[in-house]
């Protein structure tokens, strides 16, 4: 397998020509071995990140040295935003990494199905991250970086001690978003590209785009809340209810008259055993209470009482739920 294909696909569906005959050509490609899907999703890993750091003067300094020394043949693949792409690829492997070390301090952390855990960072900040998520915490004499790379993890951050000059700037990277902290509490959902941020307290700019992107940035006080979609655009801010915000890190779900299957949905999140709705129509049924999340039995028993469900096993990992017979 030559790893030149699978960035060859990421710059051709990313160009603005692509069309239907380019994505049904991929799907063949992507479909030949899990070699190709596997090349093709760390390339395009490899290109949102290269994304995010475009305004890095170190890697565009190594990208322009790159593109000097490179004797590839240009490819009508490669349009010029998916050019700069391809090129900061070749300078991330070397001079970020490169930059990072030997000061630069790189940890990741992961939860699992179910799995709650605190992590204390060496700058005072503390993160909550909640089931089957994944963060990785990049400090250098600079700056404080975490990125969010799926999940969701509450924030608060640390006030850098024994930095004589102050505390280094802290940033959050989630989807196509920049999170820059002012001293607060905050929490960072990540559900595939899109991203939700609610701040508890304090204050936290968000932004969006820049360079061939607009630039958009939003400043959120304390109880509210916003969402940034795939495509780097910036949600109306909305009020984000604390007691939800504040709930899920205690381990508790708090529902005020929403629906079922939205219930079952955030559970799941919990468990490896699925619940699931025998008829779709039940999960317009409007739920309230406060649910633990590592208590299915609990919320199944609750269900059957109030709402007049039936629950019953199906196999090692499904619950079906249906109305109850009369």
């Amino acid at each position: 397998m030559d790893d030149g294909e699978a960035e060859a696909w990421v710059a051709r569906l990313h160009a603005p020509d692509s069309d239907a005959a380019d994505r049904a050509a991929f799907e063949r490609w992507r479909g030949q071995s899990p070699a190709n899907a596997q090349d093709f999703d760390e390339a395009q890993r490899l290109h949102q990140l290269c994304a995010a750091l475009g305004d890095d003067e170190l890697l565009r300094a190594a990208a322009r040295s790159a593109r000097r020394d490179s004797a590839r043949r240009p490819s009508r693949w490669l349009l010029p935003g998916a050019a700069l792409a391809a090129t900061l690829a070749l300078a991330v492997g070397t001079v970020y990494w490169l930059r990072a070390a030997p000061q630069a301090e790189v940890q990741r952390y992961a939860t699992a199905i179910g799995e709650q855990r605190t992590v204390a960072l060496s700058d005072g900040t503390t993160l909550l991250l909640d089931t089957h998520s994944a963060v990785v915490a990049r400090f250098d004499g600079e700056r404080r970086v975490v990125e969010v790379a799926q999940g969701r993890v509450q924030f608060d951050v640390g006030g850098d001690p024994g930095r004589s000059g102050g505390p280094r700037p802290f940033l959050v990277k989630a989807g196509a978003g920049t999170i820059r902290d002012i001293g607060t509490t905050f929490q960072v959902s990540r559900d595939g590209s899109a991203v939700d941020v609610g701040l508890i307290e304090g204050v936290v700019e968000v932004e969006t785009g820049g360079q061939a992107a607009p630039l958009r940035r939003s400043t959120l006080a304390p109880g509210e809340q916003l969402r940034i979609d795939a495509g780097g655009g910036l949600g109306d801010k909305r009020p984000l209810d604390l007691a939800v915000a504040q709930a899920w890190p205690q381990g508790d779900l708090v529902f005020k008259n929403r629906r079922l299957d939205q219930l079952l949905d955030e559970m799941n999140r919990y468990s490896r055993t699925r619940l699931r709705l025998a008829q779709p129509e039940l999960g317009a049924l409007k739920v309230s209470g406060v649910f633990h999340i590592d208590d299915q039995a609990a919320l199944l028993a609750a269900l059957e009482r109030g709402w007049s469900l039936q629950a019953q096993r199906v196999g090692d990992r499904e619950i079906v739920l249906q109305a109850a017979t009369r």
